[in-house]
């Protein structure tokens, strides 16, 4: 295992608080400590730079960045103010559709599972089994059941049962407990320096989709994107992003043809500066441990990882 080696994290949300629903999420007192630990211990790196280092074989001892997924708001609340107060840089990486009010699927069932009123929800109808929600621990199961059955459904079906398993809960799910940024949001992290990404118009699984309706919305993302900041877009992350699962290389070649110049995958591992090294399929790590001994540990422990896509 040779080569300079680029650990990329992986972030979604920074919550303002705990959610005790959720206690492994990232909070904005956690990311913080994060922070502190990264800017201290790693050379923390635009994405875009530390790419042109990586090839240039430049790239210093213990590099990483920063990216986050999907475009939710606290990504702006939260997550910006600290990134500024630290002086460190993030890539974020959007997917379109969801900007200004929208909802992702899975927070449409989530939302529904942990406002849904009463100890059970009866999903027999939709195949999903009736679901005890007696106590957190209940919830939390039932939440990833029902993400682990819908996951890889066609991309319509899996939104309809989104929807209708929030009108089973009732209508307190109808908020949004997720909300994406909004285009002024968007624009801020843009105007703060921070990278923007692409990550479809709908965040589907591309592999489920065919060629050709894959490179429209990976097409649109991008574009909608650019018109949105006035800037060209050449970044992108894939959706799900597990290789040969999520993503294929029709996808690759999809994404290298539409004019980006990289992509981030989801599997494990870093990015080393070695002859192969495949710039659009990156590996990214999530970081999830609380603990400062154990958070670096588990930094290091990616570094060991064996490289993957050839690289």
């Amino acid at each position: 295992m040779s080569g300079a080696a680029l650990s990329i994290l992986i972030y979604h949300r920074v919550l303002a608080r705990p959610d005790p629903l959720f206690p492994g999420e990232v909070d904005r007192a956690l990311f913080e400590r994060q922070l502190r630990l990264l800017k201290r211990f790693y050379a923390v790196l635009p994405l875009p730079l530390a790419l042109q280092r990586l090839q240039d074989g430049s790239l210093p001892p213990r590099a990483a960045c920063i990216t986050f997924d999907d475009g939710y708001a606290d990504n702006a609340d939260h997550a910006l103010p600290l990134l500024q107060q630290y002086g460190l840089h993030a890539t974020f990486f959007i997917a379109t559709g969801y900007l200004n009010g929208g909802q992702m699927w899975n927070d449409r069932v989530i939302a529904a599972v942990r406002h849904a009123p009463g100890d059970t929800l009866d999903l027999r109808d939709l195949g999903l089994g009736s679901l005890p929600l007696a106590g957190l621990e209940q919830r939390r199961a039932a939440i990833g059941h029902v993400l682990g059955r819908l996951k890889y459904l066609p991309f319509e079906q899996r939104q309809r049962l989104a929807v209708d398993i929030g009108r089973r809960a009732g209508s307190a799910t109808c908020g949004n407990d997720h909300a994406m940024l909004s285009t002024s949001q968007l624009q801020r992290l843009h105007g703060a320096g921070m990278g923007i990404g692409a990550h479809t118009v709908s965040h589907p699984i591309l592999a489920a989709m065919s060629n050709r309706a894959a490179r429209i919305d990976i097409a649109n993302g991008k574009r909608e994107l650019e018109l949105l900041l006035q800037a060209p877009v050449t970044l992108f992350a894939y959706p799900n992003g597990k290789a040969g699962r999520d993503y294929g290389p029709a996808h690759v070649e999809i994404v290298k043809s539409l004019g980006f110049t990289a992509a981030v995958a989801t599997d494990w591992g870093v990015a080393r500066s070695a002859p192969g090294l495949d710039l659009f399929q990156l590996p990214r790590f999530t970081p999830w441990d609380r603990g400062r001994l154990a958070f670096l540990w588990r930094l290091r422990q990616n570094r060991r990882q064996s490289p993957v896509h050839g690289r």
